[in-house]
């Protein structure tokens, strides 16, 4: 689906339009007002939440002073990362000023000091760096949403650990920056999706060890079996995410390359556990089966090696 044009009262005006026009096309569906003075030519129902949060970041920003940074979420939307679980419905702001916050229908307004070093421009306007948005972002958003944002900027070349650690270090008078040293202390840029973050989590509270990621396991002779998700080495297990299925392979052919692959890695000792995004749901259940493959795995001698996959 195209990305819905952004349209201003002035410009549809200046078309041709009257605003009973603009009013007609919002009752009929076929737009929708975004924002005052502000519309998109595309029903909402069509519409992607964080495609929608772009256009109403950028259309906020239109009308605000440019002392006003986007930041947050509406920072993590423009930058591309995961915004899972994180409501959109309002832009964020950030003024750099030590006091006057405040929270409006669409927007909230910050009030913290920022570097110069903490401001970029994306899409044409002023957006916190990456950096400066992962760790707002941890310390305003509950831990998984944060990490999962946080993963994907590091998967995506956005920021770096080093970086995060300075920025970190800034906020460290600021309110939620212990919470936001945990979360930054947990990510790893080696998950593949959020899925594969809120994985990583349950086995950290499900008390299992921290799994290597993306590990290549190969047999005797040198034959690399694959990679796998989550590895354990000292469990004898391998933990596999599967994600919505894409593309025109059908569950059944899924499925069989699914089994023979399994059948090889335990052919080497390993123990699989598969889940889906529904598992997710239940983590004491999903920790609970890595618990017993782990049990099985420890009778069984494992052969080959495997390679792990270093940390971006």
């Amino acid at each position: 689906m195209e990305t819905p044009q952004l349209i201003s009262r002035q410009q549809a005006l200046a078309a041709g339009l009257s605003d009973k026009d603009l009013r007609r096309l919002c009752r009929t569906g076929r737009w929708q007002r975004l924002r005052a003075g502000h519309y998109l030519d595309a029903p909402r129902r069509d519409l992607d939440a964080s495609v929608r949060h772009q256009l109403l970041a950028i259309a906020t920003a239109e009308t605000t002073s440019e002392s006003a940074i986007t930041s947050h979420c509406s920072a993590a939307v423009l930058h591309g990362m995961s915004t899972w679980d994180i409501p959109l419905d309002r832009v964020h702001l950030t003024r750099d000023r030590i006091n006057g916050g405040r929270m409006s229908r669409h927007v909230i307004v910050h009030a913290a000091r920022l570097e110069f070093d903490e401001i970029t421009i994306v899409h044409g306007i002023s957006v916190t760096t990456a950096a400066r948005t992962v760790i707002d972002v941890a310390r305003s958003e509950g831990f998984e949403q944060s990490v999962a944002l946080g993963d994907s900027a590091l998967r995506h070349g956005l920021t770096s650990t080093a970086e995060l650690q300075e920025h970190l270090r800034r906020a460290r008078h600021r309110p939620g920056c212990r919470k936001a040293g945990q979360v930054v202390q947990f990510l790893d840029g080696r998950s593949a999706s959020v899925g594969e973050s809120r994985s990583r989590i349950v086995f950290h509270r499900g008390g299992l060890p921290s799994p290597d990621l993306h590990a290549r396991v190969f047999s005797d002779d040198g034959i690399c079996v694959g990679r796998v998700d989550f590895l354990f080495p000292d469990l004898g297990v391998i933990g596999e995410f599967r994600n919505a299925l894409h593309g025109p392979r059908s569950r059944e052919q899924v499925a069989v390359t699914e089994t023979k692959r399994d059948g090889r890695l335990h052919a080497l000792g390993w123990m699989v556990v598969r889940w889906t995004w529904d598992d997710l749901a239940d983590p004491t259940c999903l920790a609970h089966r890595i618990h017993i493959a782990a049990q099985l795995a420890g009778r069984t001698h494992r052969r080959g090696h495997w390679t792990a996959t270093p940390q971006p």
